[in-house]
């Protein structure tokens, strides 16, 4: 079908990224520093460098080792209040990969390119559902520093024809239905395998960050993704882009999940209590993030067929049992 070179491949969304693109019978070469991704993680039959992808002559050397149809960049650091700690660390950082493997990409000729962003450039939308079109205004250096590579990427197609896609993710979550991937930070910070691994006991409690939001429990509302029905939309994305012009999705499921709610979602899956306390607000954190996903799903045909919160907790919950230390134990082998 295409070679494609998938940065962060090694990662949670990237691995699964690469298996979707190595399932429908596509080369792959993943770059990925291992920093935050696994040798084990990333599918049979991919070719993996490992290197950072901010570093432009090996970039360069990649995209003179191999032609490539098109990019899926991920490689990111993405812990939302690391990032109001360390601003400009996230906004160099974030910036410079992107800047630098699209300008590889466009000296080898490769013209298309899906960067991974965030619907954390909304900050605090004015209504909601946040379709394309509502008013980017990030509340942390980590949603500016995924703006700042959307407004390059705009840049680069004017002067370059580099036609990108701004895939905007909302919560990516669960794990391959078959068990072959799943999500293993260090730390980890999301809120489904964190609860997972409290009623597992392979975790502390869970600490719930805020109870006084304007929402119907009171807790934060996020919307969540099946983390295969993402990477399958990765794929059309690449696809459209092949004629089509540069574009931005939003890539969500449609539906807003409270924290109370994932941890009755949990309990029930489980068969287990989720210990849990109550804690502030993290900064940086708005009450409320769903998804219009109408653009996405018109344009490519996508539709979140994992969608429901349930199935999504299932798949964690089943990766998370039969990996217990994630994938510890199996980078080295």
């Amino acid at each position: 079908m295409g070679r494609f070179l998938v940065t962060g491949g090694a990662g949670y969304v990237g691995s699964h990224v690469a298996l979707a693109l190595r399932e429908r019978g596509d080369e792959v070469v993943v770059l990925d520093d291992l920093r935050q991704g696994h040798r084990a993680a990333v599918p049979a039959g991919t070719e993996l460098v490992v290197a950072d992808a901010s570093d432009r002559k090996r970039v360069d050397e990649i995209f003179a080792s191999w032609r490539f149809d098109g990019v899926v960049h991920l490689a990111a650091i993405s812990l939302v209040p690391e990032s109001m700690r360390e601003p400009l660390r996230y906004i160099g950082e974030n910036v410079a990969t992107t800047v630098t493997v699209a300008e590889a990409a466009i000296r080898a000729g490769c013209r298309r390119f899906v960067l991974s962003s965030t619907g954390a450039v909304f900050g605090h939308p004015d209504a909601l559902p946040i379709g394309e079109e509502a008013a980017t205004k990030p509340v942390s250096p980590y949603g500016e520093s995924k703006l700042m590579g959307e407004r390059a990427l705009e840049w680069a197609d004017r002067a370059h024809g580099l036609r990108s896609a701004a895939l905007r993710y909302f919560n990516a979550a669960g794990a391959d239905p078959e068990g072959r991937l799943g999500e293993d930070h260090d730390p980890e910070t999301h809120l489904i395998p964190n609860a997972v691994n409290a009623a597992l006991g392979l975790g502390p409690p869970l600490l719930v960050y805020g109870t006084d939001y304007d929402t119907p429990d009171g807790t934060a509302v996020r919307d969540y993704v099946h983390v295969t029905d993402l990477a399958e939309a990765h794929l059309l994305v690449l696809d459209r882009l092949a004629t089509g012009p540069s574009c931005r999705y939003n890539l969500g499921s449609g539906t807003g999940y409270s924290v109370r709610e994932v941890i009755d979602a949990v309990e029930r899956i489980s068969g287990r209590p989720v210990p849990h306390s109550f804690g502030p607000r993290r900064p940086g954190d708005p009450p409320t993030l769903v998804a219009a996903n109408d653009r996405l799903c018109r344009d490519t045909g996508w539709t979140p067929r994992r969608g429901s919160l349930d199935q999504i907790v299932g798949t964690a919950f089943a990766w998370r049992v039969a990996h217990p230390r994630g994938y510890r134990g199996l980078d080295a082998a």
